[in-house]
C-alpha cells in the first residue's frame, strides 16, 4: 500500500520559479517607467527592493500590517531608499507589477514531469501563502492548475505557514488525515518547521541551498523534483 494518499505542495520556488519571474517581470517595469532615472543601476534597485521584502513579509506573516501595506511598503522603499519617494509612481509601478508578474510561466526544473507521474497517484493540493489573485493566475498562465483538486491559500484563514493553524485548516479543508499526507516544499520554516510541527511528513527541496546545519532531518530531502519519484 501507498505510503500517503495526499500531497499539499509550497507553489512558489517549488513549483512556478518565483524568484526568477519576479526579477524578470521587476526588470520589465522598472525600465518602462523609466526607475533608472533614479539607481545607479536595477541591481541596486533590487537589492533594497529584496531587503526590505523580505522584512515586510515577516511583519505581515506576524499579523503587525495588512496586505494593502505590505504591498504599498515594498514598492515604495526602494524609492524612499534614493531620495525619490513619489507614492503615485510607487503605485503605478506596483499595479504594472502585479498585472505581469502572474502571467509568466517559468516552472522549477522537471516540475511537469513529476506532476505528470504524481497527479495520477495521489490527491495533490497546493498550500500556499501568497495572494489568491496571483497565484491562481500563475498556476493558469504555466499550465499547472489541472494537476490540483484544490488550492488552499493563507488568506482562507488569515494566518500564514507555519502556524499550525493553516495545516490543520488545510487538513479539514481536502479532507486529508496527518498520517496519509506529505508536505512538500523550499521554506525550511514555512513549509518543513510548519508541517513537522502538526506531524506531518515532509519534503525538502532544497533546490541548491546548503543542508550543512539543518537544525532537524526532514522526512525527506532532495535538490530535484525529480527525487520524489523515487520516493513516491
Amino acid at each position: 500500500m501507498k505510503r500517503y494518499k495526499n500531497l499539499f505542495f509550497d507553489l512558489d520556488d517549488t513549483l512556478w520559479a518565483f524568484s526568477t519571474n519576479a526579477r524578470n517581470t521587476f526588470k520589465e517595469v522598472y525600465y518602462a517607467h523609466g526607475l533608472d532615472r533614479f539607481f545607479d543601476s536595477f541591481e541596486q534597485y533590487y537589492a533594497l527592493y529584496e531587503k526590505r521584502n523580505t522584512e515586510l513579509w515577516i511583519e505581515y506573516g506576524a499579523g503587525q500590517i495588512t496586505k494593502d501595506e505590505l504591498n504599498r511598503q515594498r514598492f515604495l522603499y526602494p524609492l524612499a531608499a534614493v531620495g525619490a519617494a513619489d507614492d503615485e509612481l510607487a503605485r503605478v509601478y506596483s499595479d504594472d507589477f502585479f498585472r505581469r508578474i502572474p502571467l509568466k510561466d517559468e516552472l522549477m526544473p522537471n516540475a511537469i514531469e513529476v506532476l505528470d507521474y504524481l497527479s495520477p497517484k495521489y490527491n495533490m493540493y497546493i498550500l500556499s501563502n501568497g495572494f489568491r489573485e496571483l497565484q491562481t493566475q500563475k498556476m493558469k498562465s504555466a499550465g499547472i492548475d489541472h494537476y490540483f483538486k484544490r488550492i488552499v491559500l493563507s488568506e482562507d484563514l488569515g494566518l500564514h505557514k507555519p502556524a499550525k493553524e493553516i495545516f490543520h485548516f488545510a487538513l479539514s479543508a481536502t479532507q486529508s488525515e496527518i498520517k496519509d499526507t506529505l508536505m512538500i516544499g523550499d521554506s525550511w520554516s514555512a513549509d518543513i518547521e510548519g508541517a513537522r510541527n502538526v506531524g506531518i511528513h515532509q519534503a525538502y527541496y532544497s533546490a541548491g541551498k546548503s543542508t550543512a546545519s539543518l537544525p532537524f532531518q526532514p522526512t525527506y530531502l532532495i535538490q530535484d523534483l525529480q527525487e520524489l519519484k523515487s520516493i513516491l
